[in-house]
C-alpha cells in the first residue's frame, strides 16, 4: 500500500512539477475543478507535509457541485496508508472528515496544520464559483472525470473561466486527453503535451492577456507590522499575519490584553439565520467556521469553550429557514424540537431555532492564545496617539511624542477609538452592560429537574443567557444581558441597565430568572460594562484607510495603513474571518469568501 501512495504521488504530482516547483516559495496556490473524493488534495497535502523545502503556506481551492459524504472520503483514502511510521492519506482524510460539515452552497474555508494548509471548497456550479473568486494560481488541476460524467466542467466557457486564474508559467494538468479539451485549452493560451499519464501544459499565450481590473497587491517578503489594539480583532490579525511570516507587535493602552469590549467573562458564538439567507447570515456562517477551527486548535474544550449548541428563541414566532434546508442538513440550524426545548427548561411549543454549530467561549482565552503565537509580541501600556509615514513605513508615537515602534505596515484594531486614525470611517460606539455571577447552590445540580436548574445550553433571542461556565476557582458562573446604548462610552454601571437585564432574562427564560431572583435581591450580581464598535451598516470594516478616510472618501488611502474594526457584538463570529481576509488581500491569496461578500466587509464600500 505504501508503494501505491508513492506511485500516486509520482503520477499525480511529479507530472505537475511538484514538489520541486514550490521549493523555497512563500506560498503555493492551486486551483482544482472537481474535488470529488479529495484524493488530489490529500496527495498534495501529504507531499507538502513530507517536504522540508515546502512553502510556508499551501492554498488549495476546489470547486464541487455535489460533495460526497465524510464516510466516502474516508473509504476512498483507506487504500493509501503511508510508510511505517509516517501518516498516509487515511490519516489526513480523518482530519479532513472532521471539518466536513455544513457544506451548503458557497465557500467553505478548512484549515489544517496550524492554518498553513488552507482548503477553500467552493460548493455549487463551477463557473459561478469561479466568477466569485480571483487569484493567480501556480498550478491548475482539472477534474478526473471526463465530459461524459460532468460535461459542464469541460465546456469551452468553463475552460476559459479556469484560464483566467493562470499567469505566465502556470502549470496545468488533467487525466483527460480528449481532442476537444486540448483544442479549447490551446485557444486559451496553454502549450500542451500529451503523456501516458495524462495531459500536461503551461500557460504561455502568444498574446498580451487583458485582465479585468488591476492585478492584486502581493507581498512576498513579510516584514514588521504594528497592530493597534489587543482585543479579538487585533489578536486575530496578529496571529494570521505571523502565520505568514510577519513580525507583529501588538500595542494597547491597557497593561493587559482583552481590556476593552473583548474582555467579556464569557461570550456566545452563534449564527444569524434568515429565511432569505441574507448577507449577514452567510457572513456569520463563514465566520463561525473560521473561529471554530481556531477554538479546536488552540483552546481546551470544556474549560475555555464548549461546543454546546445554542437555542435561539424567536419572540415573533418566525422560525422559518431558507428554502431547501432540512432537518438532515447540511445546514446546521433548524427549528428546535420539543426534546431540545425541554432540555433547557422551555415549553415544547416555544418558537425557537436550534444551532448545532454554536458555542460559549471565553474571549480572553482565545485572545491570549493568539498572542502567544510565534512572531507575535504584546506591549501593554502603549497608548498610540499619532502615526507618521517614515522611510516607506510608519512610526508610532504616544501622546507625549515619545517613539513607540517602527513598522512597515500598521493595522488599526482599536474598536471605537479606531476613528482617531480614520475619522471618515462611519464608526459608532455602542455601550453594553451585562449581569453575571456564580451559579447559586441548588441550581447547578444536573440531577434536578430542568425547571429548577440553570440550563447548560446557552439561550439567546431578546438577550442571552450563558450558564454553568467553569472557572478556575469556585462554582461555575452565569451571564445574562446585554444592553445596547448607542453613542455612549461611559464604563460606569447603571441601575437602569441592571433592571433592564433582569427584565430581559425574565422574558428569555422565566425559570432561570426565578432561580436567580434571590441573587439579584441580595445584591450578589456582578456587572460588566464594555463599549463595542459598530459601523454604519453593522458589518465589520476590513481594508486600507488613510488619515482622511477610506478609498472614495477625501484623499487617497495611505500606503500600508489598514483597519480591521467595527466587529460590533459579533467579535467572536468575525475576528478570525476578518483577519484571514486582510492577510489574503495583502498576499494575493484566494479569498476565504466570495468576492461579493468580501466587498461587503471592505472599507471601500462606505
Amino acid at each position: 500500500m505504501a508503494a501505491e501512495l508513492a506511485q500516486a504521488r509520482h503520477v499525480f504530482l511529479s507530472g505537475r512539477g511538484l514538489p520541486q516547483a514550490w521549493a523555497g516559495q512563500p506560498q503555493w496556490l492551486i486551483l482544482e475543478t472537481g474535488f470529488g473524493l479529495g484524493l488530489h488534495f490529500l496527495t498534495t497535502w501529504h507531499a507538502w507535509r513530507s517536504d522540508p523545502e515546502r512553502p510556508r503556506m499551501l492554498h488549495y481551492v476546489s470547486t464541487e457541485a455535489r460533495p460526497v459524504s465524510a464516510e466516502e472520503l474516508l473509504r476512498a483514502a483507506q487504500a493509501h496508508p503511508g510508510p511505517p511510521g509516517q501518516p498516509g492519506l487515511a490519516s489526513l482524510a480523518g482530519e479532513l472528515a472532521a471539518q466536513w460539515h455544513g457544506l451548503l452552497p458557497g465557500f467553505h474555508r478548512l484549515a489544517f496544520d496550524d492554518g498553513r494548509v488552507l482548503l477553500t471548497l467552493c460548493i455549487g456550479d463551477a463557473q459561478a464559483m469561479l466568477r466569485a473568486q480571483r487569484f493567480e494560481a501556480d498550478s491548475l488541476f482539472l477534474d478526473d472525470f471526463g465530459p461524459r460524467e460532468d460535461p459542464a466542467l469541460w465546456s469551452p466557457d468553463a475552460l476559459k473561466a479556469v484560464s483566467r486564474f493562470a499567469r505566465q508559467g502556470t502549470a496545468i494538468a488533467s487525466w483527460n486527453t480528449a481532442q476537444p479539451v486540448r483544442d479549447a485549452l490551446r485557444q486559451c493560451g496553454f502549450m500542451l503535451e500529451e503523456r501516458d499519464d495524462g495531459l500536461r501544459g503551461v500557460f504561455a499565450p502568444a498574446w498580451t492577456v487583458r485582465r479585468r481590473g488591476p492585478v492584486p497587491e502581493r507581498i512576498d517578503t513579510p516584514g514588521r507590522c504594528a497592530v493597534i489594539g489587543a482585543g479579538l480583532a487585533g489578536a486575530a490579525v496578529a496571529a494570521s499575519l505571523a502565520r505568514r511570516g510577519w513580525q507583529v507587535t501588538v500595542l494597547d493602552a491597557a497593561d493587559r490584553p482583552a481590556a476593552g469590549a473583548s474582555g467579556l467573562p464569557v461570550g456566545m458564538l452563534a449564527p444569524h439565520v434568515s429565511p432569505d439567507d441574507a448577507l449577514l447570515s452567510r457572513l456569520t456562517r463563514a465566520g463561525i467556521r473560521a473561529t471554530w477551527s481556531e477554538l479546536v486548535r488552540l483552546l481546551e474544550e470544556g474549560r475555555d469553550w464548549r461546543a454546546s449548541g445554542v437555542l435561539e428563541r424567536r419572540p415573533d414566532g418566525d422560525t422559518r429557514v431558507p428554502a431547501g434546508w432540512s432537518g438532515d442538513g447540511p445546514n446546521e440550524s433548524w427549528p428546535a424540537n420539543a426534546e431540545q426545548l425541554a432540555a433547557v427548561g422551555l415549553p415544547g411549543d416555544t418558537p425557537a431555532l436550534w444551532h448545532a454549530r454554536a458555542a460559549w467561549v471565553k474571549p480572553h482565552q482565545l485572545i491570549a492564545a493568539w498572542l502567544r503565537q510565534p512572531g507575535v509580541e504584546f506591549r501593554g501600556g502603549c497608548h498610540v496617539a499619532r502615526l507618521e509615514p517614515h522611510a516607506g513605513g510608519w512610526q508610532l508615537f504616544d501622546a507625549d511624542g515619545e517613539w513607540l515602534a517602527d513598522a512597515d505596515r500598521v493595522v488599526v484594531c482599536a474598536g471605537f477609538e479606531s476613528g482617531r486614525f480614520a475619522p471618515a470611517l462611519p464608526l459608532q460606539s455602542v455601550r453594553g452592560q451585562v449581569a453575571w455571577g456564580p451559579v447559586p447552590d441548588g441550581t447547578a445540580d444536573p440531577a434536578l429537574p430542568p425547571l429548577t436548574t440553570l440550563p447548560t445550553t446557552p439561550i439567546n433571542g431578546d438577550g442571552h443567557l450563558v450558564a454553568q461556565v467553569p472557572v478556575p476557582h469556585g462554582p461555575p458562573i452565569w451571564l445574562a444581558g446585554a444592553t445596547f446604548d448607542r453613542d455612549s462610552t461611559t464604563l460606569e454601571p447603571t441601575e437602569a441597565d441592571s433592571l433592564a437585564n433582569r427584565d430581559r432574562l425574565a422574558r428569555l427564560h422565566p425559570a432561570a430568572a426565578a432561580a436567580l431572583a434571590g441573587t439579584f435581591e441580595r445584591g450578589e450580581v456582578h456587572t460588566w460594562v464594555g463599549v463595542r464598535c459598530a459601523s454604519g451598516d453593522r458589518r465589520p470594516l476590513v481594508g486600507p484607510i488613510g488619515p482622511l478616510g477610506p478609498i472614495g472618501a477625501i484623499g487617497a488611502p495611505a500606503a500600508g495603513l489598514w483597519a480591521c474594526t467595527a466587529l460590533g457584538s459579533r467579535g467572536l463570529s468575525f475576528a478570525a474571518l476578518c483577519a484571514e481576509l486582510l492577510a489574503a488581500q495583502w498576499h494575493a491569496e484566494p479569498l476565504p469568501l466570495p468576492a461579493t461578500l468580501a466587498k461587503a466587509l471592505g472599507t471601500q464600500r462606505l
